[in-house]
């Protein structure tokens, strides 16, 4: 069997299934394991803990620290894959997943077509490609009229390109915003944050607390509970910053996670830069016209610099969009362990108030389990 990508959440499919007596070859686009997370920006770090990011199997080393840095959370993957004697195959890209004829010996349900141009046979894959797979830019009015320089966020690695120069980040989820305090602190000469839409902020952690610990108690409550909890806090923990050009939303923490998949931004540094004046939110943007940026009430702005911090698409649609398996928002229609085809599982995409990583190997426990009952269930008895 395949799984597809060598991130945490398919390491962590192939960890679990080679423990349960299921071997499985893991194929990467990339030259190593964790491509995406290697070209993240310099400055991050996990805003989840240690403790509760780690994959079955192998702890992150305690000398990582508390918040991992990018290139330590590399660093563990790598020492990961290595740990459970994965069998990962850099370098293959799958474009296409199509149904076999289910007759040979081996079961084949499924067809794994490469850029290459092999053709792999399996009868059961795991697709788990990541949440953040595939750059996505707005198609903005007069985009392609800018004359000043425009990047995607994933682009960014650190503040030596930009010092002194005049910047504006779009989005503001957790990309956006801590690359805007990263060019704020380091130099920028001017630091605009477009805002389309008011974020929820919050710590990431109360003397001591982690937001990621009271989103693993809450997580099974109510919709309206969780919400109004996390409202309450809000109101005591983060302060109004709605003069500020960011104003506290107006639908729940939780109904936004669940509705539109938007997690909540977790404060390192934004709120001070924000209320110090380095930072300033103005309102999103609505077009181009050459140097000018025109923004939604019609004020005009020209930055030298535009990051767009707008956000992936999961690009599953060329993969396996034929198959009738993605909902209308490109997600798969079933995911978290269960099969949304015979011998066809999704991982990585279900968003967590426990965070990602945790939700990987919660992920990737009930794919092992039934991974292992489906082929039981297939064998002669």
């Amino acid at each position: 069997m395949y799984v597809i990508g060598a991130g945490p959440g398919g390491l962590a499919v192939a960890a679990l299934l080679g423990r349960r007596g299921v071997p499985a070859t893991v194929l990467e686009r990339g030259d190593a394991v964790a491509t995406s997370w290697r070209s993240h920006y310099d400055r991050l770090h996990l805003h989840t803990i240690r403790r509760w990011s780690g994959q079955p199997g192998l702890a992150i080393p305690r000398s990582y620290g508390r918040w991992v840095a990018r290139d330590d959370l590399v660093r563990y993957l790598e020492q990961y894959a290595a740990h459970h004697d994965l069998d990962v195959r850099t370098g293959t890209e799958v474009c296409r997943v199509d149904t076999g004829d289910d007759t040979g010996p081996d079961g084949t349900r499924w067809v794994l077509g490469t850029v290459g141009g092999d053709e792999l046979p399996a009868g059961t894959v795991v697709i788990a490609t990541g949440y953040n797979h595939t750059p996505y830019v707005p198609p903005w009015q007069g985009r392609e009229t800018f004359t000043g320089e425009l990047r995607h966020a994933k682009d960014y690695r650190n503040l030596a390109p930009y010092v002194g120069r005049d910047v504006l980040v779009v989005g503001t989820g957790n990309t956006g915003a801590e690359i805007a305090v990263d060019l704020a602190e380091g130099g920028a000469g001017r630091v605009r944050l477009a805002v389309r839409t008011p974020p929820h902020i919050v710590r990431r952690d109360v003397a001591g607390w982690p937001s990621q610990g009271s989103g693993i108690l809450l997580r099974r409550l109510p919709t309206t509970i969780v919400d109004r909890l996390s409202a309450r806090v809000a109101s005591r923990t983060v302060p109004d910053l709605a003069d500020h050009g960011l104003p506290r939303p107006q639908d729940g923490l939780y109904t936004r996670l669940l509705r539109d998949h938007a997690s909540p931004v977790q404060d390192v540094g934004l709120i001070d830069a924000v209320l110090s004046g380095r930072v300033r939110p103005v309102v999103a943007v609505a077009g181009f016209d050459h140097a000018e940026v025109r923004l939604v009430d019609g004020s005009v702005i020209t930055p030298e610099v535009i990051i767009a911090a707008t956000g992936y698409r999961r690009g599953l649609e060329k993969m396996v969009g034929h198959l009738d398996v993605l909902d209308e928002r490109g997600m798969p229609r079933v995911s978290g362990g269960s099969a949304v085809a015979p011998g066809l599982y999704f991982a990585g995409y279900r968003i967590s108030l426990g965070g990602s990583l945790r939700e990987a190997g919660i992920e990737a426990r009930r794919i092992g389990r039934a991974v292992r009952a489906e082929i039981r269930s297939r064998q002669p008895h």
